[in-house]
């Protein structure tokens, strides 16, 4: 699996990001990590609008892959993700995230993702907190209590696991939870976590095994 992990939005690297990928891919767009309860609803239609968007101009063609429509169908989810060249995982609240992937059965198809050469992991905040080991690291930046959905009212902190160290986007940027990640970050050293910081407009890319940013 190659990854494309930004801050913010699409990042300073997004002609690389036509690099990872054929023109013409396929991208499911996960939105689900603003599904938080308390969401500016309008803001959220914007955002994913935009960034499919976004996505289309680079040459993809991009979709809307809404894990509330595979609740309790795994199965499904998996038909669909090995007809996809690549998701797009937007930030929002990483707890909420981490539900709807519980919910549908996504933590479970994520080993499968990981042995796919070419599929693409890409998104940004919350899209790559979720990959790292806990979510731990930033439970005082999103809210582990935020339950939208039916099913959970118990704080998930366990990660995807693909990174064994946090990775804190916003780092010292012009984003409203700079000052919070920057406590987090704190935190990470006062407890001795390993961690990686990321200013907007950062991304790391990881390509055949190999970190190219």
């Amino acid at each position: 699996m190659k990854l494309y992990l930004s801050s913010y939005l699409f990042g300073n690297e997004s002609e690389k990001l036509k690099m990872l990928l054929p023109e013409g891919s396929r991208i499911g767009h996960i939105n689900n990590a603003k599904d938080w309860f308390g969401a500016d609803k309008m803001l959220k239609r914007t955002s994913l609008a935009e960034e499919m968007e976004f996505l289309n101009r680079l040459g993809f063609r991009s979709e809307h892959l809404d894990l509330k429509d595979y609740f309790g169908k795994t199965e499904a989810l998996k038909e669909l993700l090995n007809e996809l060249d690549a998701i797009w995982v937007c930030g929002g609240n990483t707890f909420v995230l981490r539900q709807a992937m519980k919910l549908s059965g996504f933590d479970s198809l994520f080993e499968e993702l990981m042995k796919r050469n070419d599929f693409l992991w890409a998104g940004y905040s919350a899209g790559i907190c979720i990959l790292c080991d806990s979510l731990k690291y930033i439970e005082q930046v999103d809210d582990p209590h935020n339950f939208p959905y039916d099913g959970i009212s118990e704080a998930l902190y366990d990660g995807l696991g693909l990174f064994p160290f946090a990775l804190l986007p916003h780092y010292d940027s012009d984003h409203f939870e700079s000052e919070a990640i920057n406590a987090e970050i704190q935190r990470c050293i006062d407890n001795k976590w390993l961690f990686k910081a990321l200013r907007d407009g950062e991304v790391m890319i990881l390509k055949d095994s190999r970190f190219l940013i």
